[in-house]
């Protein structure tokens, strides 16, 4: 039997074997490898089917040389590295893996808050320095529990959060751009009133041009000398540069970051301030969340040739 055509814009090495695995099933043109950009795209004229990350993306350009061109499934919850308004001007629709990733991400938001809290990663660093040894004092973190979280975003993610910062009795108030009439936790009126309300600001909303630079200096002046920034969102959602001085100034109380503006570039100044937690963009980097957002992928690209609906198309 003839093997589907797939052009596959960027390697899915977040879930191991994925790549293999497509390429054993199908016939798979693999755009990131080709050393002629205009020679693989040129090939693929017959092909329906884009298979792309959240990291790799796909332009325009991209999906114009493709005048087959059907569907675009990406292995990623979000889809701001897509373009979005081309594929539905195209009549290409797009997928990606939601849900499957919230437990994980939700996770991992939690265990950066209490990580900047209470110092672990400055703790880890405290200890392997030997600075215990030599009878130094570690400087005091910040309780978690009982405390306000605001949290911009308060979306499948978001809610999974909120379901977790329960659990250690915090409060809870949220920001979006409409009122979710399914929960009990207050709406803040604006993302200024939510941060000076909160000792924590979890960011969890979309990335995209709506959402660039959303968290900006006012924000984080706002949030303040003992408030403490989460992004498990996307870089370019925090003015990063404004983020940094703030930090530095101690006008902004501290930073755990999963996520960065020019990935995988993070700056400099920011590395050197001790109260700030970095993390590789890795939110969902557990093997039994990397394995389902695989498995969601290939459901989207089974159902496609074998003619049933997408299960996740987002336009």
């Amino acid at each position: 039997m003839t093997k589907s055509r797939i052009l596959q814009i960027g390697p899915l090495g977040g879930t191991p074997g994925a790549d293999a695995h497509l390429t054993q099933n199908y016939d798979i043109l693999a755009y990131w490898q080709a050393e002629d950009k205009a020679a693989i795209l040129a090939d693929a004229k017959d092909v329906e089917m884009i298979v792309t990350s959240a990291g790799a993306g796909c332009t325009a350009a991209i999906m114009r040389a493709l005048p087959n061109l059907k569907v675009i499934c990406n292995w990623g919850v979000g889809y701001d590295s897509i373009d979005i308004d081309a594929a539905t001007a195209l009549n290409v629709k797009v997928t990606n893996t939601p849900d499957v990733l919230n437990d994980c991400v939700a996770d991992e938001a939690m265990g950066l808050m209490i990580a900047a809290a209470r110092r672990i990663a400055q703790g880890d660093q405290f200890v392997r320095a030997n600075e215990w040894e030599n009878k130094k004092d570690l400087p005091l973190g910040t309780r978690v529990s009982g405390k306000n979280l605001g949290i911009v975003g308060l979306g499948r993610i978001g809610m999974v959060i909120a379901k977790r910062a329960s659990g250690f009795d915090m409060n809870i108030q949220y920001f979006n751009r409409n009122k979710r009439d399914d929960v009990t936790f207050e709406k803040a009126d604006s993302l200024v009133d939510l941060a000076k309300w909160s000792d924590f600001l979890m960011v969890a909303t979309v990335g995209g041009s709506q959402t660039k630079a959303l968290i900006n200096a006012e924000v984080m002046r706002a949030l303040g000398p003992k408030g403490i920034l989460i992004n498990i969102a996307r870089g370019p959602v925090v003015d990063e540069t404004a983020m940094t001085q703030l930090l530095a100034s101690g006008e902004l109380g501290g930073a755990a970051l999963d996520v960065f503006e020019h990935e995988p570039t993070v700056p400099d100044a920011l590395k050197l301030i001790p109260h700030v937690v970095l993390m590789p963009h890795q939110a969902s980097a557990t093997h039994e969340t990397r394995q389902a957002m695989f498995g969601l992928v290939l459901e989207n690209i089974q159902a496609y040739f074998a003619g049933k609906p997408l299960l996740t198309a987002v336009n």
